[in-house]
């Protein structure tokens, strides 16, 4: 069953950590099956508290999701923007109802 990691941005301090993030652990996150399906653009919020900016990645497995989340090379990737950066970070797993 596949999974999804869901983010939500609450705050960006530093956009450029973030960026350099972002391109630290982009092919680490697509080394362990993880496929982009939502990253930044347009939004509408409807209802509840707005965030920023929503990420969210498709893997093969919940498994895959926690291994990679887990990995010490998207730890340290992470590390570049942990401490100017707050966001909520699930990992989902899909469901079938077929």
């Amino acid at each position: 069953m596949k999974a999804y990691w869901i983010a939500v941005y609450k705050k960006i301090g530093n956009i450029n950590h973030l960026k350099k993030y972002s391109e630290t652990v982009t092919p680490i996150i697509k080394k362990f099956g993880g496929k982009p399906i939502v990253r930044g653009g347009k939004f509408l919020n409807l209802e509840g508290e707005e965030y920023s900016r929503t990420v969210i990645w498709e893997f093969p497995s919940f498994e895959k999701a926690v291994e990679c989340h887990d990995s010490k090379e998207y730890q340290n990737g992470w590390n570049l923007a942990k401490h100017t950066t707050l966001r909520n970070l699930q990992i989902v797993e899909a469901f079938n109802i077929e």
